[in-house]
């Protein structure tokens, strides 16, 4: 069999390669106003609120949002996370797929279009664009001006890019003030004394933020975002998605605003492009779904506006599913649809990890102890006929204020414990009925400061009569305290104590 094409000329090689990718075509977004409009500036108004604000909010003299990664330290306003809550972490990504699941089989790539970071950061650069430059047109002329530029020309382009980047220098900062505090981080820049992770994650931030919104655009939605890519097989005929009425809006063609547009046998599409012009992405809407449309309402405000100017009914471009455009089902027959099973069943799960992850963080215990054995010094025998076992005490205080720390054993008779460390300052209170231990006499107390951990060596000490040879288990009993003497807490910790023969 040939390898000829049909008409049997071979293809010059110049247009296969052509062929295997495209070249970009930067897109000139117009200017729109509408409903979906102002709730994409509301939404990109609280989110930036929220980044930027967060870092500067004060909590108990602390910085109430930090990521403290060198003392593994994570502080959310009263919450203070270590390492060891990294389950915490585990169930809020599961929420987080889940969520993502949920509202893109209820509405498509609606986070995408209203509060995605790229969405964002790409609104908040065109609009410094059309307030510098003008809009489309005002942008496509400055851009055709051939070289050398003009004075006009590089006055707009140098204070356009010296806003981006200011934005882009602000976002980077702002970013790293999660993970430093930030009026530390202030200091050093003001002091010009960055260490080199900050200053190398500024930089990049602060790029990657003015190369992507700047730049790059459309480009990351379409080829870098992954959830593009897979959002096609999370939507069916019942996801409500920004959507062309074609039964409508076909055959559609330019006609004048008298014309009876039946009588010449055109739907009610003008053809105007203008869905085109505003789109963030360049598509054409009416070309059916998808995967570059990131369902940000633009075409809608673009045609409704088009719609009242030619007094026709709005909506020829809407939010509504697949089902409703085919089946012409009304508004409230296709919000019937929205509740199927797998809708249900997203919700239902959610529901149930959002429980037990709100009860995880109720319950959570501020203390914890973690208790290490000596595994070099398992058991010996001392003077005065005793049986003494080293043991490390990893004390954790997750909460806001400093614990005063009682330590005593369970498990044998006449266990006695006696903190080895000679820098560790151990006061000693009157002995009560809870603050003693098995010999009646008084039970050592440590005080661990508030957001804090502290590594004890602790000698636990038995009559060699206490039992016979062997591991035996015991508990470590570890009473909280607060300065008023007040028990708050107990924590038992397990262990083996280690009889030689």
């Amino acid at each position: 069999m040939s390898d000829l094409p049909p008409g049997g000329k071979p293809v010059p090689i110049e247009v296969i390669e052509e062929s295997l990718y495209e070249v970009r075509r930067k897109i000139y977004p117009r200017s729109v106003s509408g409903l979906f409009a102002r709730w994409r500036f509301i939404l990109v108004f609280a989110t930036q609120l929220l980044f930027y604000g967060l870092p500067w909010l004060s909590w108990n003299d602390r910085q109430a949002v930090l990521f403290d990664l060198v003392q593994r330290k994570f502080y959310i306003f009263g919450l203070v996370l270590w390492p060891q809550d990294v389950i915490y972490l585990t169930l809020l990504l599961i929420l987080s797929a889940l969520a993502l699941f949920l509202f893109t089989a209820v509405a498509g790539r609606l986070f995408c279009g209203y509060a995605c970071p790229q969405t964002v950061y790409t609104e908040i650069f065109m609009w410094i664009e059309r307030k510098v430059e003008g809009d489309r047109f005002a942008r496509i002329r400055l851009d055709g001006e051939e070289w050398p530029w003009g004075l006009r020309k590089w006055r707009l382009k140098i204070t356009k890019h010296f806003l981006w980047l200011l934005i882009a220098f602000w976002t980077g900062f702002t970013f790293i003030g999660y993970f430093t505090p930030i009026e530390t981080l202030g200091a050093s820049l003001l002091h010009l004394s960055l260490g080199p992770w900050q200053t190398f994650w500024l930089c990049f931030y602060s790029f990657a933020t003015w190369g992507n919104a700047g730049f790059m655009r459309e480009q990351v939605c379409k080829y870098m975002c992954p959830y593009a890519r897979f959002q096609s097989v999370m939507v069916d005929k019942d996801t409500f998605l920004v959507t062309y009425d074609k039964v409508r809006g076909e055959p559609r063609g330019s006609r004048s605003k008298s014309a009876d547009h039946e009588s010449l046998g055109l739907g009610d599409c003008v053809d105007c492009s203008i869905c085109v012009q505003v789109c963030p992405t360049g598509i054409d809407i009416r070309d059916g779904l998808q995967y570059m449309c990131i369902g940000c309402g633009a075409c809608i405000d673009a045609c409704n506006q088009v719609m009242e100017k030619v007094a026709y009914p709005k909506g020829l471009i809407r939010y509504t599913s697949e089902r409703g455009m085919l089946e012409k089902l009304s508004v409230q027959q296709v919000r019937r649809h929205l509740l199927r099973p797998r809708v249900l069943i997203y919700s239902a799960l959610m529901l149930v990890l959002v429980s037990i992850f709100v009860s995880a963080l109720v319950t959570r215990t501020t203390l914890r102890v973690d208790v290490i054995r000596d595994r070099g010094m398992l058991g010996r025998e001392v003077a005065g006929g005793m049986i003494e076992n080293v043991y490390r005490l990893q004390m954790m205080n997750a909460s806001e204020h400093s614990l005063v720390l009682s330590v005593r054993a369970e498990g044998l008779p006449g266990l006695s414990v006696k903190f080895a460390d000679p820098s560790v300052t151990v006061s000693r209170v009157k002995a009560d009925s809870n603050a003693k231990d098995t010999q009646g006499s008084e039970v050592p107390q440590v005080e661990i400061a508030a957001a804090s951990n502290r590594v004890l060596a602790v000698v636990l000490r038995a009559p060699h009569d206490a039992a016979k040879p062997g591991s035996h288990p015991i508990h470590f009993v570890t009473t909280s305290s607060a300065p008023d003497g007040h028990v708050s807490l107990t924590v038992r910790e397990a262990s083996s104590f280690i009889v030689p023969q």
